[in-house]
């Protein structure tokens, strides 16, 4: 079977809450329209991603709660998994971090590079809390950043300048728990990863990337080695995570870190090992021809275009056989920047969020999908606005693709007995027309290929409007009643129009395209099914999320309409939103939250 294969690791999210819009801008539907045309484009899609459980934001949510760690993952875990099937992030498989099989790669990474001496024993000073008699995680410490004084950075990174931090360095540390407690300087051991090592490994890895990847990601990166590469603790003096695999290291686990970025190369071997065919994740992973791309947001980039590296540098020939082959590493890192809501930064302490599963309730997948898309933050910040949601949406997805749509539709299903009308010789206003809608498969397809996403959409959008100033001179209502031929050929030329249009919008609006498909007379699936499964494993069982592209019969190639071909009767793709919406929204901002049931498969 031929086709390229193409890898698509998506960032995991921390399992303390519900997803918000910033997660489905910064990493989740990028990577879904990434994913979605490459399948369409006949490739090798392998997208993974899933829940990372045993982030010390999960340990705090779970003392204020007042429940265990595994409750707090468990749960949103699950709602993670819903949320996602709902709005239609078509992972091949979307797992956690806390199966046996992500214990045991992670482990076997562990071992592999305590033996090879890539890891080190350090005593290292960290900060004690006398009052909850344990030290204390990073992400349980905050501070003003003493590189660009931001008054709340966290123990492990700053927010607002994007560098990593040392706990012990921050200017007036305070637990998150109890900001009035003391903090002391204790020693405690731990093992290191020794990033230095793999230096010049990864400056040449990054130089020979420049011309694929996004400029600040280069640049960020390629600053970060040059300042000089230090070892990085791989362990914690904490009692929720993956054990150390070694004698004497009990009460101490892997740090986060090290162990979550795995995740992308331990969900390949668990989806692997899901289909019957365990050794199927090497297609991707020990395949030079192969490509990955990981999709994050910018606070995750020096994990995923460094430390990351460092490991798989360091891990090659792992479950193969002996075979000393380099692991593939990342081809492309598009990693987003933050999206603001109504001018301010996303804050969950103060509710300042638009929560996925709320916002399901109320609006259409793809009308969701459609405005964060056209506002990504792909190269600077962008903002979700309310006013931007219903003008966009109005004024752009339903007036120039929707309405396009129904009253073609309508029209042919009317006045042509349900089916496509045949035609003779075609103008050349509509051969012409009818050229620049197949044109779009290779421009748009070469902008999605390069993770140019949002202008992929615009020019998608553009050529829906061209098409609907083309009608508008070739106004079939009106030459249907002095020139039947001539508007049987507009009707025809409309239609096909819209047949390459369903395409070209497919990836960011799958919904709606395979409407538009069933409308057409078309019979089967653009995309597979994207199922909730239960996996097990000899300890438990745990919830996941699978793509089946069996069914899917979707290409990126330009329509063959054929006249005659039945027609179903069109209803309205898109809901026309209500300008009351706006302060509707607006209103729920900063105020308390009731988190409720997601219903999966609702309409």
């Amino acid at each position: 079977m031929s086709g390229k294969y193409i890898h698509v690791s998506v960032a995991w999210p921390y399992a303390n809450g519900d997803l918000h819009i910033g997660h489905l801008a910064g990493a989740y539907l990028p990577a879904d329209i990434f994913a979605r045309y490459h399948r369409l484009a006949g490739n090798h899609v392998l997208m993974v991603s899933g829940s990372d459980s045993h982030g010390t934001p999960i340990s705090v949510e779970a003392d204020k709660r007042g429940i265990s760690p595994r409750d707090v993952f468990e749960r949103y875990h699950e709602r993670f998994v819903q949320t996602q099937q709902k709005i239609g992030i078509s992972y091949d498989l979307f797992s956690h971090t806390d199966t046996e099989n992500h214990h045991k790669i992670a482990q076997d990474f562990f071992k592999l590079l305590h033996e090879r001496e890539y890891l080190y024993k350090e005593t290292q000073t960290l900060l004690y809390s006398d009052s909850e008699k344990r030290f204390l995680p990073d992400r349980y410490v905050e501070g003003t950043c003493y590189i660009c004084g931001y008054d709340s950075a966290r123990g492990d990174q700053c927010d607002n300048c994007g560098n990593l931090m040392d706990a012990t360095k921050l200017i007036n540390p305070r637990s998150k728990n109890n900001p009035d407690d003391a903090l002391e300087i204790r020693t405690t051991d731990h093992y290191f990863l020794a990033l230095d090592k793999f230096a010049d490994q990864i400056l040449e890895y990054l130089d020979g990337y420049q011309e694929n990847w996004r400029p600040n990601v280069t640049k960020f990166s390629q600053n970060f080695v040059k300042d000089g590469l230090r070892g990085r603790p791989i362990t914690r003096d904490i009692d929720w995570g993956i054990p150390v695999p070694l004698d004497g290291w009990d009460d101490k686990r892997l740090y986060v870190w090290f162990e979550a970025v795995m995740g992308y190369f331990t969900a390949s071997v668990e989806w692997a090992h899901n289909i019957g065919k365990p050794d199927e994740w090497k297609k991707w992973w020990y395949n030079p021809d192969a490509k990955i791309y990981n999709f994050i947001g910018k606070d995750n980039i020096p994990f995923h275009t460094i430390i990351w590296q460092a490991e798989l540098f360091g891990v090659n020939g792992i479950y193969n056989e002996g075979d000393d082959t380099p692991l593939q590493l990342p081809f492309d890192v598009p990693a987003n920047e933050f999206m603001n809501i109504e001018g301010e930064q996303f804050s969950k302490s103060r509710n300042w969020a638009i929560w996925l599963p709320d916002m399901l309730e109320r609006y259409q997948e793809d009308a969701i999908r459609f405005y964060v898309a056209r506002t990504f933050p792909e190269r600077q910040d962008s903002d979700f606005s309310w006013d931007g949601f219903l003008v966009r949406v109005n004024n752009e997805l339903l007036a120039a693709w929707g309405n396009l749509v129904n009253r073609m539709m309508g029209f042919a299903y009317k006045r042509y007995d349900g089916v496509v009308p045949s035609y003779d010789e075609l103008t050349d206003a509509d051969k012409d027309i009818i050229a620049k809608t197949e044109a779009g498969f290779e421009i748009i397809g070469a902008l999605l290929e390069s993770t140019q996403l949002k202008e992929a959409l615009e020019q998608t959008l553009g050529l829906a409007r061209e098409v609907n100033g083309w009608l508008d001179t070739r106004e079939p209502w009106k030459t249907i009643k002095v020139d039947e031929a001539d508007a049987a050929r507009s009707v025809y030329t409309a239609l096909r129009c819209i047949d390459n249009l369903k395409i070209l919008f497919a990836p960011f609006t799958p919904f709606s395209s395979q409407k538009v498909h069933e409308l057409l007379g078309y019979e089967g699936q653009l995309f597979g099914d994207l199922k909730i499964e239960t996996i097990k494993e000899e300890t438990r069982d745990h919830v996941a999320l699978m793509y089946d592209g069996e069914k899917a019969i979707g290409k990126w190639e330009k329509s063959d309409l054929q006249s005659g071909q039945a027609l179903q009767k069109p209803s309205p793709l898109f809901v026309k939103l209500d300008p009351e919406i706006v302060d509707e929204e607006r209103q729920y901002l900063g105020q308390p939250r009731d988190e409720k049931p997601i219903i999966v498969g609702e309409e």
